[in-house]
């Protein structure tokens, strides 16, 4: 299992084997972290999204799941997409949410990165409450059977990076 570390930081800057990004389900860039990888890591990025779209992908890649790319110009060796879950209310989604960081874990495994940069999945404009998101975060990669051997959490605000050391804290 992973060692779990915090960062304060630019994912997009993570000198790491593979960046994960929180994607949504077109995997053609959007904002927020989406945005940034996309910018940061030039259209190569796009182009592989582009042919997984083309190919084994034309409905895009479903909620939960992950699939690996090139990572163009970041440090990085690949980036590994996740489609984290909107939150809502009415509905317990917290199974798709641990799914994205256990698939995100596997697709390294597939893809032999060691070390793997994690945002905070669905805590931005998905609206996932920031306590709960690093809760299932921290737990689920904590608790997921990898050969990666680090998993940093890159988080870009102090808010959101007090509430997954908060989180790691009380995960043990």
């Amino acid at each position: 299992m992973p060692e779990i570390t915090l960062e304060r930081g630019d994912i997009t800057t993570a000198e790491v084997d593979a960046v994960v990004n929180a994607a949504n389900s077109g995997l053609l860039g959007g904002g927020g972290v989406d945005g940034a990888i996309h910018r940061a890591g030039g259209p190569a990025i796009l182009a592989a999204c582009r042919e997984l779209r083309r190919t084994t992908l034309p409905d895009g890649l479903p909620t939960g799941r992950a699939v690996a790319t090139t990572a163009g110009d970041l440090a990085a060796q690949w980036v590994i997409h996740t489609v984290g879950p909107v939150y809502v209310t009415s509905e317990d989604r917290s199974g798709l949410l641990a799914s994205a960081y256990r698939e995100s874990l596997r697709v390294a495994d597939e893809v032999g990165a060691r070390t793997v940069a994690f945002p905070a999945v669905s805590a931005g404009v998905y609206g996932w409450p920031l306590d709960d998101a690093a809760r299932i975060a921290v737990t689920t990669v904590r608790d997921t059977p990898s050969s990666v051997r680090e998993a940093r959490f890159v988080l870009f605000s102090d808010e959101v990076y007090h509430a997954f050391a908060r989180a790691a804290e009380s995960s043990g």
